[in-house]
C-alpha cells in the first residue's frame, strides 16, 4: 500500500536560484510521514506518553534527481518495504505528475526515555504489516 501526500512549494522552500532548497525535502518526506502514521490511528502523543517511545530517524539514503519550483504541486509517496521488531524502512519518493524528482530510503526505530533503542510496540508492527 502506497501513502500519497500532496505538497504545494512556497516561496520560502526555494533558494536563490527559485528551486526547492535541497534540506526541504527531508521536511517534505518528515511531514507525509507523520501524516501516514496519523492516517493509520497511530497516536504519537499517546505512545510517547503512556509508552514513553518516541520515533526516530535512524537512516536516510536520499537521492536528488531533478529540480522542484516555486508553485509545484508535488507528491510524496510512502511505502513500507520492511518491518522488524526493532526498526520501519520506508521508500519515499517525490514526484511531480509523471515525474520523480526526489527518492530516500528512511529507517525509523523507537527510543524509550532513556533514548536507548526499543522494539516497535506489537500493535504497531501489526498495522504495518
Amino acid at each position: 500500500m502506497t501513502h500519497r501526500f500532496a505538497i504545494r512549494v512556497y516561496y520560502e522552500d526555494t533558494d536563490m536560484g527559485g528551486i526547492v532548497y535541497h534540506a526541504n525535502y527531508l521536511k517534505f518526506i518528515e511531514r507525509a510521514r507523520s501524516a501516514w502514521v496519523r492516517e493509520m490511528g497511530i497516536d504519537q502523543n499517546a505512545m510517547r506518553e503512556r509508552d514513553g517511545m518516541i520515533f526516530a530517524v535512524r537512516r536516510v539514503e536520499a537521492e536528488y534527481l531533478g529540480p522542484a519550483k516555486f508553485e509545484d504541486q508535488l507528491e510524496v509517496e510512502t511505502r513500507t518495504t520492511a518491518v522488524t521488531g526493532a526498526r520501519l524502512v520506508m521508500e519515499q519518493r517525490v514526484v511531480r505528475g509523471e515525474e520523480l524528482l526526489f527518492q530516500a530510503v528512511v529507517t525509523v526505530v523507537c527510543l524509550n526515555e532513556a533514548g536507548q533503542p526499543a522494539r516497535l510496540p506489537a500493535n504497531i508492527r501489526l498495522i504495518l504489516h
